[in-house]
C-alpha cells in the first residue's frame, strides 16, 4: 500500500511536504499492518470495530503489550502514551491485577449470581468518592451515563437534559455542534461549555422541565478543555435552585485524585459516572450518587427501576478492580502521575512557544491534547482555526521515534511512564518544531 497525497493542485507548503513525507515513511515501514488492514476491510466496515482507532492511511496492528510498551506486527516497539484513551492508567498487565483476575476465573465465571468482590469494589468506590453513597456497576462508561440519565428522569419526573457542545459521554451520547445521529433520543438542551450564561438561559426557558445537567469536569474527547471552577460552581447552584440533578461524568477525570476531579474542585455532584481504568483495564463502568436517588433501584425501599446487564458484576472486572484500588493506585501513585502530566504539558507549550510554531497543549494532569493553534483554548470555538496538519506531523514523527499518541493529539499517561520518557518525547517535539520553524 502506498500513500496517495491529496489531488489538490495548490502548491505544497513546507508543512504539507513534511506531513506527506512522514506519512509515506509510516506506510513504507509497515507492510504487515497494511496487509491486515486490507484483510479487515473486507469483513469489518472501516477495518475495525471501534471507530476511534482508525486513522489514515491505516492503523498499525498491535501484536502484544507489556508494561508501558506496545509491539506491532511489523516489529516496531512504542512507548504507549495513549493508555487506551485513559482505560490503561495502570499500564499493560500489571501483576496484581493479572493475578486477581486469574484467581477469579479459576473459581468460575458467568456465575449468574451475586458474589463477594462486587461488594468489596463497591465499598472501595463509595469510600473514595464523596458524592457516592451507593453505586451500581455497568460494562462501560456509556452504559453508566445512560443509567444515570434514566434515574435522573425518573427521580425528577422531568424530561429535558442539559448537555454541552463537543461533550462526549459514550458512543450514543456524543455532541459536536449538534446531537449525533447515533445518539439515544433524549430531549437534549445543548449549551456552550464554560459559558454559564447559555445554561442560565436554558434554565430560564425550561427550568421546570430540566431533569439533569450532564457535564465533564474536563471535556476529554472535545480536546481536553478543562471546565473553569466558576462554571462548575454555577452549574451546582443552578441545579440546586431549579431542583435538577447535577451529574459529573468522571469516566476520564476520576484519575485526577483518589476522589476524582470533584475532590480537587470541592464541588459535589448528585450523581457520578465512572469507567475506564477502575477495573485495572478490564471492561468496567459504574454510576452512583445520593442514596435517595439510587434507592429507585432498591425494591426493598420501594424502588421500581430495573437495571439489567449480564456482565455488570463479571468476576474478572470485579476482582481486578479490587486489586487495582488496594494494591496499585495509591494516592501517591496518582499524585505522581498527575504531576508528571502537568510537567509534560508545560514543557510542550514551552517548546512550541520557543520555536514559534502554532501549537499548544491543553488539559489537566495526566490527560492532555495537542492542537494546531497557539491558544489559549477555553471553549471549542477557540479551536476553530486549528490546523490539523500540525497534529498529523506530530503523530507520525512520534510514531517514527517510538511513541504512540492518538492521531487527534490526545495523550493519556499511564503510571508506567517515566521522567526519562517525558524527556525523550520533548526532545522529539523540540527537533520537529525547530525543523519546521527553519522552513517558515
Amino acid at each position: 500500500m502506498t500513500f496517495d497525497p491529496s489531488l489538490d493542485t495548490a502548491p505544497a507548503t513546507p508543512l504539507d511536504t513534511a506531513v506527506d513525507a512522514a506519512r509515506q515513511r509510516y506506510v513504507d515501514d509497515r507492510p504487515v499492518s497494511a496487509a491486515w488492514s486490507d484483510r479487515a476491510q473486507r469483513v469489518q466496515p472501516g477495518g475495525n470495530t471501534r471507530s476511534v482507532l482508525y486513522f489514515d492511511p491505516f492503523p498499525f496492528r498491535v501484536e502484544r503489550a507489556e508494561g508501558r510498551y506496545l509491539w506491532d506486527v511489523d516489529g516496531h516497539r512504542y512507548v504507549d502514551l495513549l493508555g487506551n484513551y485513559t482505560a490503561g492508567l495502570l499500564g499493560h498487565s500489571p501483576q496484581p491485577v493479572l493475578d486477581a483476575a486469574r484467581i477469579a476465573l479459576e473459581s468460575g465465571w458467568s456465575l449468574g449470581s451475586v458474589h463477594t468482590n462486587e461488594v468489596r469494589l463497591a465499598e472501595l468506590l463509595v469510600d473514595r468518592f464523596e458524592s457516592i453513597q451507593q453505586i451500581r456497576f455497568t460494562n462501560s462508561g456509556t452504559e453508566a451515563n445512560l443509567m444515570a440519565l434514566a434515574v435522573a428522569l425518573h427521580h425528577t419526573g422531568r424530561g429535558k437534559i442539559v448537555v454541552f457542545r463537543n461533550g462526549y459521554h459514550g458512543g450514543v451520547i456524543t455532541f459536536g455542534d449538534a446531537s449525533s445521529p447515533v445518539n439515544v433520543p433524549h430531549d437534549w438542551l445543548l449549551c456552550d461549555y464554560n459559558d454559564l450564561g447559555s445554561v442560565d438561559a436554558a434554565f430560564d426557558e425550561h427550568g421546570d422541565d430540566v431533569a439533569a445537567v450532564l457535564v465533564e469536569p474536563m471535556q476529554g474527547s472535545g480536546g481536553c478543555v478543562p471546565a473553569t471552577t466558576p462554571f462548575l460552581t454555577g452549574l451546582r447552584n443552578l441545579c440546586d435552585r431549579h431542583g435538577a440533578l447535577l451529574i459529573f461524568d468522571e469516566v476520564m477525570t476520576s484519575r485526577f485524585s483518589p476522589g476524582g476531579a470533584q475532590q480537587l474542585l470541592g464541588i459535589t455532584p448528585d450523581v457520578t459516572t465512572l469507567g475506564k481504568y477502575l477495573a485495572g483495564g478490564l471492561t468496567f463502568g459504574a454510576f452512583g450518587g445520593r442514596a435517595d436517588v439510587m434507592r429507585h433501584f432498591d425494591p426493598t425501599s420501594g424502588g421500581t427501576l430495573g437495571h439489567a446487564g449480564t456482565f455488570n458484576n463479571n468476576v474478572a472486572s470485579m476482582a481486578a478492580g479490587v486489586a487495582a484500588l488496594t494494591e496499585v493506585l495509591t494516592p501517591e501513585v496518582l499524585a505522581d502521575t498527575h504531576a508528571r502530566g502537568d510537567r509534560l504539558r508545560t514543557r510542550l507549550n514551552e517548546t512550541f512557544t520557543a520555536a514559534g510554531v502554532p501549537m499548544c497543549a491543553t488539559g489537566t494532569g495526566s490527560l492532555m491534547n495537542v492542537h494546531g493553534t497557539t491558544g489559549p483554548v477555553v471553549t471549542a470555538d477557540d479551536l476553530s482555526d486549528s490546523d490539523d496538519r500540525w497534529k498529523a506531523l506530530l503523530f507520525f514523527r512520534l510514531l517514527e521515534a517510538g511513541f504512540y499518541i492518538a492521531r487527534r493529539g490526545f495523550i493519556a499517561l499511564s503510571i508506567e511512564i517515566t521522567d526519562d520518557d517525558i524527556d525523550d518525547v520533548v526532545a522529539v517535539v523540540r527537533e520537529m518544531a525547530a525543523e519546521m520553524a527553519a522552513t517558515s
